[in-house]
């Protein structure tokens, strides 16, 4: 079980790393909107969606993009690290078919047609063309990484789109940690508190609200809630 609520101390800052508002560009560039033409962008309450009705479910997957330096600091609930550097080698790669079979994609021929129901951009200027994997029990997958100006997620997502994930199962958090931390919501920590990680004091100002083991479910009668600007928001796993 995990519950993501919302810090009401008014006067609670961010400190470490993410209070920063400045980085150096290339490579920390703010990034569009957009990361692929028809990948769509997600904000909070659309993650807490996504949690309910595609997580909780078995039907999708909430992605920690970054690397496992980051992820092991402080992450979202209910996310699964899988890095880009997973989808950015060889589609032979073992780390390739690995993620990918985490995602649901089965490795056999089929066509990836470009229309509204299962398609892929078409930045390869094709309108169909064979893939050398099976998207039809795909998962829908919704990626983040440390923030708007941070490329881990958007390289993940055009790793995917390149070997024909259908967009229409991509979802995008561009606010990423920075934005979700900046609005007081629950962090996960894969390691304790305390940890000496490097940067693990950026998120320690957030309690950790559940470890590696979850354990239980949602009381009866209780359920989820939407709305975070109130306070709080409970997504059961």
């Amino acid at each position: 079980t995990y519950t993501i609520d919302r810090i009401q101390n008014e006067n609670n800052d961010l400190t470490g790393g993410f209070a920063k508002t400045s980085r150096k560009c290339p490579p920390f560039c703010i990034h569009p909107m957009e990361p692929v033409p028809g990948v769509t962008t997600v904000g909070e309450l659309e993650l807490l969606e996504f949690l309910k009705n595609r997580v909780e479910k078995g039907a999708g997957l909430l992605i920690d993009s970054r690397v496992e330096s980051f992820y092991i600091k402080c992450t979202i609930p209910g996310a699964v690290n899988i890095p880009f550097t997973a989808f950015s080698v060889d589609d032979r790669d073992p780390n390739f078919r690995e993620a990918m079979a985490k995602l649901g994609a089965m490795r056999g021929e089929s066509v990836n047609w470009s229309d509204s129901v299962h398609r892929s951009a078409d930045d390869l200027g094709e309108k169909n063309r064979k893939l050398a994997w099976d998207y039809s029990r795909a998962k829908d997958i919704l990626l983040f990484c440390n923030g708007p100006w941070c490329d881990q997620s958007p390289r993940a997502i055009r790793a995917l789109v390149k070997a024909g994930y259908p967009v229409n199962k991509i979802f995008y958090y561009r606010g990423g940690m920075q934005d979700w931390l900046l609005l007081g919501l629950s962090v996960a920590m894969p390691t304790p508190i305390g940890s000496t990680a490097p940067g693990a004091k950026a998120c320690a100002k957030r309690r950790p609200v559940y470890t590696a083991r979850q354990l239980g479910g949602a009381p009866e009668g209780d359920s989820p809630d939407r709305s975070i600007s109130a306070g709080r928001a409970r997504v059961w796993s």
